[in-house]
């Protein structure tokens, strides 16, 4: 078989691939509504720790024998939290309950996410928001899409006209992390329109995608939270860097995604 033909078969599996796991973040998406609406209280962090390991299992329960199915021999990344280079190989990165805090407030920004990786390169991904019932999808050199409809980032030239927004990583973050992200919106607050301040970074990155927002920073973070979104922003036409401009990989202390015509301006507003 020639070269031309075996690439053409592994994209038209990936398509298939794709499809298939947007299946399986709706139908895990689905599990985790019907535990929606309700406050979740708890009383101390092994309460919360339970509330939201029950969210993860109701959703893994689904997409664990399905993706598993699609991809037998990838491995399986047990912690949303993990960060950095992954093995070669094939990977699935998956948050069963993207924004879970969010869910168990009864805050409507959560999702569920699927990504196939191969060789510390996201290749596929698909992301479902079961209140809106939105699937945004990514494959690699195919663009992005909003239930098929294709997605592209703004226009805009001018920071001063942007909304933007950041996003803490964890928590727990170490200090360092948590003084360098106060300092970011700081600057941010003087340079651009607006600036938004959320959890789940995912949902920041879809709407970078789709053009609503105009760039998304994060310092820290793990794959899950940033794999999915970093694909969709990339193959909508936007721009992937550090926050000093530098090449993105997992491996780097911070992402920016933006709409190119901002790109170099935003990198100047973080890097002072």
């Amino acid at each position: 078989m020639s070269e031309t033909l075996q690439t053409t078969d592994v994209a038209a599996s990936d398509a298939d691939v794709l499809d298939q796991t947007a299946a399986a973040v709706r139908e895990a998406g689905s599990a985790l509504r019907e535990r929606f609406g309700e406050v979740v209280r708890y009383r101390n962090r092994e309460e919360l720790m339970r509330a939201l390991a029950a969210n993860d299992d109701t959703a893994l329960d689904i997409l664990r024998p399905r993706l598993t199915s699609l991809r037998p021999d990838a491995g399986w990344v047990e912690d949303e939290l993990d960060g950095g280079a992954l093995p070669p190989g094939e990977w699935w990165v998956v948050d069963p309950a993207e924004g879970n805090v969010n869910h168990l407030h009864a805050l409507p920004e959560w999702a569920v996410t699927a990504t196939l990786v191969r060789d510390n390169q996201p290749v596929l991904t698909a992301v479902h928001l079961p209140l809106t019932g939105e699937t945004y999808t990514a494959l690699t050199g195919a663009g992005a899409h909003l239930d098929g409809r294709p997605l592209t980032v703004s226009p805009t030239t001018d920071l001063g006209l942007s909304i933007v927004a950041t996003s803490q990583a964890r928590p727990d973050e170490d200090e360092k992390v948590v003084r360098r992200v106060g300092s970011s919106i700081t600057a941010m607050l003087f340079d651009a329109l607006v600036v938004r301040t959320a959890v789940p970074a995912t949902l920041h990155l879809l709407n970078v995608a789709a053009g609503r927002i105009d760039a998304f920073w994060q310092f820290a973070g793990a794959r899950a939270d940033l794999l999915p979104g970093a694909l969709l922003a990339t193959e909508a036409g936007g721009r992937i860097s550090d926050a000093e401009g530098r090449p993105w990989t997992p491996q780097s202390e911070s992402l920016l995604a933006a709409a190119p015509g901002i790109h170099a301006q935003a990198v100047a507003t973080l890097s002072r």
